[in-house]
């Protein structure tokens, strides 16, 4: 009698859980944030038309830490980039934010793996006052 005793207690508890848990309301989803963007043109003097098979990168950057890698926060990669300029767009997590750090956006071009050319110039973007359009100069890479 005792053994059937508890299999009816394990059957009401297991029951009250079960009751309980379908009673208590879901979390509610936290709310997504939308993306901010940051865009604007690679552009390069050299009067040429790039290769089909070139390859740009343009990349958002937290670069505040001197003695760190810089922080990647966006990455646009554009394949049969043609003539300069070159139009990008970056989204990014505005909540990955700092106010106090320093963002910045990097350029380069490849060619078969190789860099044919590379931003020289440090472009400020997001806080201190930077802009979020901006022209990316790029500068032919000497070997």
């Amino acid at each position: 009698m005792e053994a059937s005793s508890r299999a009816v207690r394990l059957v009401l508890v297991s029951t009250a859980l079960v009751v309980a848990a379908c009673t208590t309301p879901a979390p509610k989803p936290k709310a997504v944030q939308p993306l901010a963007t940051l865009s604007g043109t690679v552009t390069f003097l050299e009067p040429i038309t790039l290769s089909p098979d070139t390859v740009v990168t343009v990349r958002l950057a937290d670069v505040s830490r001197q003695d760190a890698p810089a922080k990647l926060l966006a990455e646009q990669v554009i394949s049969s980039p043609g003539a300069s300029p070159i139009p990008f767009e970056l989204s990014y997590d505005p909540d990955a934010i700092v106010p106090s750090h320093s963002y910045a956006v990097q350029a380069r071009i490849e060619w078969e793996g190789k860099l044919l050319f590379l931003n020289e110039r440090h472009h400020c973007v997001i806080t201190r006052g930077c802009p979020s359009t901006l022209e990316v100069a790029v500068v032919p890479v000497h070997r």
